[in-house]
């Protein structure tokens, strides 16, 4: 098993990294004329100063402006004299910076008093710095920290965000970051992808690593007659896996034993279904889903376990060729593949991530403006995400065809090959293809083994939630 690579760790500034959570009340309640209740924390905790003047412009018609200067003013005066580190938070920034893991600081507060904060924390310990100013929209909107990884050339997926209001940590969700919330002054409930401390103190390097989600690589691939075109098939097979780094394949074509042969080569777990569908896996198979009579067509799925308490099913389907879309471009011929898919998707637990991959013969709806491919429909319908077109939005420019590096034009050539999921979040999709595969029947000879490209997507798999 592998965890993402912990690439950044973002810190929220006001009582995360400095108690001034505290003097941000106390600075509202000084403009505001009046003590505040638990009632204002939503206005008042982890906001812009612009946001919390407008909801006192509100109750007492002052001007907005008047308020955000006033709110400023008082802010500033308190941090220049009052600041204090949190228990814990110099230590850890320490920690970091001896481990070589970049660190931004990521705030709603406006660049003068960041600037204030900085030059007490020691401005050198950030390589970036993000504040309300910076972004055209700041917490709870994710802006500052999608701008904190552009700014750090990292992925969101691969940061722990550390926040100690909901509004930062809705902030840091939105993004895609994973987050540790410490809270200063009100509770935060923990959740999927969210651990609660009570504080920085005792936390490490390598705690903050354990809370990164775990990878999964899923690869769909139709072997091709299981492979038997082409000379050492099993070899080159096991060639691919090996180089691509996969976690899990759902294989098509196996001709019965590929599935089996492959997995006992790889020292991997296995499970065949039928005569065509099987899936190979190096994470340990808990469970085996699936009509047990399937035929060539149908689907057969399996439940992976990547960690203790980190499970995802992985679904492999192959649906019938005939009256292929391509051949035929028009949708009134898909009512056989509609039927296996509806099929598949009606045996497919809801309660687990699942990754639905295989061979569909037919194309996609995302991709054919003008034909709504009622399969690839289907499967969105029921909560389908297509990992290739999360990661490659355009289909003019990145068509991703599968069908077929070995069959030239004048044959139709298309994406056909998916790697679908409900409840993953994709980090990387692309197609794969070795070598220079030459066109049929020169085949013998060819480092890829098949007439489909593969695809292969690798997905965060979360950690769970914690607190303690």
């Amino acid at each position: 098993m592998s965890r993402l690579p912990l690439q950044a760790v973002l810190f929220d500034m006001d009582g995360t990294l400095v108690d001034t959570e505290r003097l941000w009340w106390e600075a509202v309640e000084e403009v505001a004329g009046r003590t505040l209740t638990e009632a204002d924390q939503p206005e008042v905790l982890g906001r812009a100063v612009e946001d919390t003047a407008a909801w006192l412009s509100a109750a007492t018609g002052t001007p907005a402006g008047d308020l955000a200067d006033a709110l400023h003013r008082e802010f500033a005066d308190r941090v220049r004299t009052g600041i204090v580190p949190r228990p814990g938070a110099l230590d850890l920034l320490g920690a970091l910076a001896r481990e070589g893991v970049p660190t931004a600081l990521v705030t709603a507060s406006p660049r003068a008093v960041a600037d204030t904060v900085l030059a007490a924390l020691g401005a050198e310990r950030f390589a970036v710095s993000v504040t309300a100013d910076d972004t055209p929209r700041t917490k709870p909107a994710p802006d500052p920290y999608l701008a904190a990884c552009r700014a750090l050339g990292v992925d969101p997926a691969a940061c722990v965000a550390v926040e100690d209001t909901e509004t930062g940590v809705a902030s840091a969700e939105a993004a895609g970051c994973v987050v540790l919330a410490v809270p200063s002054l009100a509770p935060i409930e923990a959740a999927p992808g969210r651990t609660v401390l009570a504080g920085l103190e005792g936390v490490t390097v390598d705690r903050l690593r354990s809370l990164l989600p775990y990878r999964l690589r899923v690869m769909t691939w139709n072997l091709w007659y299981g492979g038997t075109e082409v000379n050492d098939h099993r070899a080159k097979q096991l060639k691919v896996i090996a180089e691509t780094e996969v976690d899990v394949v759902g294989l098509q074509e196996t001709y019965g034993t590929a599935a089996q042969e492959l997995a006992e080569a790889l020292g991997w777990h296995h499970h065949r279904a039928g005569v065509n569908l099987g899936i190979i896996s190096r994470h340990p198979i808990t469970d085996t889903f699936g009509d047990p009579a399937v035929g060539f067509y149908g689907a057969a799925g399996v439940r992976v376990r990547v960690a203790e308490g980190a499970e995802a099913d992985v679904w492999t389907v192959h649906l019938d060729y005939e009256s292929y879309g391509p051949y035929v471009p028009s949708a009134a011929h898909e009512g056989v593949r509609l039927a296996q898919m509806r099929d598949a998707l009606g045996r497919i637990d809801e309660a687990v991530p699942v990754a639905l991959v295989g061979d569909f013969n037919t194309p996609s709806h995302l991709d054919w403006p003008d034909i709504q491919w009622p399969v690839t429909k289907a499967a969105e319908e029921a909560g389908f995400a297509d990992s290739y077109r999360q990661a490659h939005p355009d289909p003019v420019a990145d068509p991703g065809h599968t069908w077929s590096p070995v069959q030239a034009a004048p044959e139709p050539q298309d994406r056909i090959d998916f790697v679908l999921h409900r409840g993953l979040r994709v980090l990387d999709s692309r197609t794969y293809v070795s070598g220079t595969p030459r066109s049929w029947p020169d085949v013998k000879d060819n480092d890829w083994p098949s007439d489909h490209a593969a695809v292969i997507t690798t997905f965060s798999l979360g950690s769970g939630a914690g607190t303690v």
